[in-house]
Order: C-alpha cells, then structure tokens, then sequence
C-alpha cells in the first residue's frame, strides 16, 4: 500500500498545473510527487506509471527510485533536454555509478507529451516510453526491496502518476 504525501497542483503563468516540490517551497516549473510504500511484499514486481509534459524552456528532470533510510537511488531516470540525453544511474553509499546514456529514439523533448511505464523485476527495471521499450536497467543495489519512496523532480509538468 502507498500513499502520497500531500501536494497540491497550482498552475503556471501559461496555465499549466505543476505539484510544488515537497520541501515547502514552491518552484512553478518544478514537480515533485513522492509516494511512500508501507507493506510491499518483498520481491513482487511492480509497475509505475507517469505521464507528463515536458514544457518548451525545461531543461532537464529527474525520477529517483530512492532507499529513504540510506538515501541510496537504485534508479535515477534524468532526461537532459539541453543534451538530447537521457541519462541512467544509481547513488549508493554516497557515491554515483557509472552513467548509462543511450536511448533512441528520446521520447523527451520541450513541449512534448510523454507516458512511462516503469516496472521494477527481481533483477531489472524495465521501461517504456509512449508504447515502445526504451531502455533495461540492471539493479545495482542488491537489497532493491529497500526502495520506498519515488521522486519526481525538476523541470516537468506531471498529468498522471500510478503505482
């Protein structure tokens, strides 16, 4: 069972909603939704959904699978609009991995419509951008079932969030 921790959408000087960022301040531009699970089974797949835009001056954003206890990210998803990158990595025991960076096609550009479909295996992270397989990931951090919370940050507009 997950829950969303209270954020409420406001809309922009174009009349876009965003969710403020979760730390009390409110950045117009920036997402941020972070859900907190209390009960998963251990090793039962997953699947996230997000669907969002990407607005014409965005230049980049984040969607952490993060250990609140450690801080640790098993999965950090980071399209770099200003790159034409789509960035993958993990943050454990205070330290970035090494950075995984191909996808073609990049379903993210300013003023796009995306919708991702993340499921978390035993073994990997598979994702899917508007219908078609982006990218695998392989998870880095042995005890992955620690991961309980999701972030969504940065230069976004979020329509749609599942777990």
């Amino acid at each position: 069972q997950l829950h969303l921790r209270p954020a409420r959408p406001k809309p922009d000087n174009h009349g876009y909603s965003s969710i403020p960022n979760h730390g009390g301040t409110t950045n117009l531009q920036t997402a941020c939704a972070i859900y907190k699970e209390t009960g998963r089974r251990p090793h039962s797949p997953i699947t996230i959904i997000v669907k969002g835009y990407v607005p014409p001056t965005s230049q980049s954003f984040a969607i952490n699978f993060k250990a609140e206890s450690s801080g640790d990210l098993a999965l950090h998803i980071n399209p770099r609009m200003n790159e034409g990158a789509v960035v993958r990595n993990s943050y454990l025991n205070g330290s970035w991995g090494s950075e995984e960076r191909s996808v073609f096609p990049n379903p993210f550009g300013p003023g796009q419509f995306f919708d991702l479909s993340i499921r978390c295996g035993n073994d990997r992270f598979k994702v899917y951008a508007n219908g078609q397989h982006l990218f695998d990931y392989s998870h880095r951090l042995s005890a992955f079932t620690r991961v309980d919370v999701l972030e969504i940050q940065g230069d976004v507009i979020l329509s749609y969030v599942q777990i």
